[in-house]
């Protein structure tokens, strides 16, 4: 961890005030309705939870653990859940929040996956969007914030499982 290159991409009040501003849209969009926010582990949970806790609405937590880096920098292409949801999403407003979208072939999976248990509604809230790296089509409903390219560490983000503990998102240098 020491000896990799790095630099803040993002810092911590930025974090914070950008997470805010996604709060107070998600809670405008489900106001008068109690969404299942999933959360898409590991890398999704510091966002998740500093998101779910500035909602001014009530909402269902739950967990999906999907599998398609190892312990490489770049996307195996394949993906395995690993962990399913316990809640039934059926005909419930579904959120699903991820840490980044990268290739697109991971949310693609997950929301496949949701829709086909038939919810009211689903949406994705993703920390970064890393357009450039796209290999299918997807957009997400709610962006923190958006890069062209990099690997990126911190605020449960990592890389190898180092660097998730970090409270600023770096850009990793020399990988």
């Amino acid at each position: 961890m020491e000896e990799m290159k790095k630099e803040v991409l993002f810092g911590r009040d930025l974090i914070a005030k950008r997470v805010e501003e996604l709060a107070a849209q998600i809670s405008r969009d489900y106001r008068g309705r109690e969404p299942v926010v999933v959360g898409v582990m590991k890398g999704a949970f510091i966002f998740m939870a500093d998101l779910i806790r500035r909602l001014d609405i009530p909402c269902v937590v739950d967990f999906v653990r999907l599998r398609s880096y190892g312990s490489s920098s770049v996307s195996s292409g394949r993906i395995e859940l690993t962990k399913d949801v316990e809640t039934d999403v059926a005909g419930r407003d579904v959120l699903i929040v991820e840490d980044i979208v990268d290739t697109g072939l991971t949310l693609t999976y997950l929301v496949e996956v949701m829709r086909a248990r038939k919810p009211a509604s689903l949406k994705v809230c993703a920390f970064i969007d890393k357009r450039l790296r796209r290999e299918v089509p997807f957009e997400a409903d709610y962006v923190g914030f958006t890069m062209d390219d990099g690997f990126v560490i911190g605020y449960g983000l990592d890389f190898n499982e180092q660097g998730r503990f970090l409270p600023d998102v770096f850009i990793v240098r020399d990988l």
